[in-house]
Parts: C-alpha cells; structure tokens; sequence
C-alpha cells in the first residue's frame, strides 16, 4: 500500500516548529528584536525597529554593532536552516526531537566581514543569506541587508564558519 501525500498543514507546521526551536537556541535574537519570515526552505531576517538599536541620534543611523550582529544572525541561522530543513524533510530530525530540545548544535564563527554600504535608517531591516558553500567542516555564507528597497543594500556581509556535527547521537548529547 503506498502512502499518500503529506498533507500541506502538517509540513507548514513541523517546518515552523523547527524554525521556532532553532531561532529558540538564540536569547540574543529575542533582544535584538529579530523574527524570521519563511517561504519554503527561503529565509527572511527581519530586525524590527527599536530605538535602542540608534547608534548616532544626531542621523539618526542604526549602531553598526546591532547591524554586524543582525548580519551574522541571519547568517548562521540561514546556513542553520539549510540543514535543519533537509533533516526535518527527510525524517532524520522528528517533532518529538523539537519538542525534546534536541537540536542540532549552531555553526561557529570563523570570522565575519561587514561592508556597511550606507547608515542604517531608524525603521525595519532585511536581510537573507545565501549559502556559498556548505561542507561537513566548513561552510561560506553571503548576508545582503535593506530596508526600503531590496536592490538598495544598507550593509553585507560574508562570513565563515565551522560546521557541527549532525549526526542524532551528538545531538541527544550521546556523542
């Protein structure tokens, strides 16, 4: 007997559990005001505006720290998401796995490269990574950040970052 297609609502909500659970990891993501918009496997970053995210009041203009940070949120969290995606797809991490806190642990940063093109202005960033190359050690990720015009980047950044290991032993703290 073959099984039918899954239906939509049940992939709609194991993708947005897992998402959940892997920006969940994160407290610093909470503090910055960021939230993820998903579309498929694609990833959006959104950094809502918040005052405390001005670094020169005279501009106004976003801190470059908070924008160095958002870069590299949405960084880790998209080439985060490449795998977890993949993983929830194919029945290697299940829902009770996310329910359980047992996620895969986040890439680690090599080092990170922000062009600040323009300030940032006192209203909502974007940003969307793309992931350049992804190995079993190493990866390289691409981050393009706007705010009113996606054509009219603010700042990018190009990061690369130490893969973790995903097998399920490591990741239920066995391994």
């Amino acid at each position: 007997m073959t099984r039918g297609p899954e239906p939509v609502q049940k992939i709609k909500e194991r993708r947005d559990k897992a998402l959940k659970a892997l920006v969940g990891q994160v407290p610093y993501i909470r503090f910055l005001g960021v939230s993820f918009d998903r579309r498929g496997d694609e990833l959006t970053a959104v950094m809502h505006y918040d005052e405390k995210l001005i670094g020169n009041p005279f501009l106004p203009a976003l801190h470059g720290g908070a924008t160095a940070a958002f870069l590299e949120i949405a960084a880790i969290i998209g080439l985060a998401w490449s795998r977890i995606f993949e993983m929830t797809e194919n029945g290697v991490l299940t829902l009770e796995d996310l329910e359980a806190g047992n996620m895969p642990d986040l890439p680690k940063t090599i080092d990170f490269t922000v062009d600040y093109l323009r300030p940032g202005l006192p209203r909502d960033a974007y940003a969307r990574a793309r992931v350049n190359r992804s190995g079993r050690r190493y990866a390289s990720v691409h981050v393009e950040a706007w705010q009113d015009r996606r054509d009219r980047l603010f700042a990018q950044a190009t990061g690369h970052f130490l893969m973790p290991r995903t097998d399920m032993a490591d990741m239920a703290g066995q391994g």
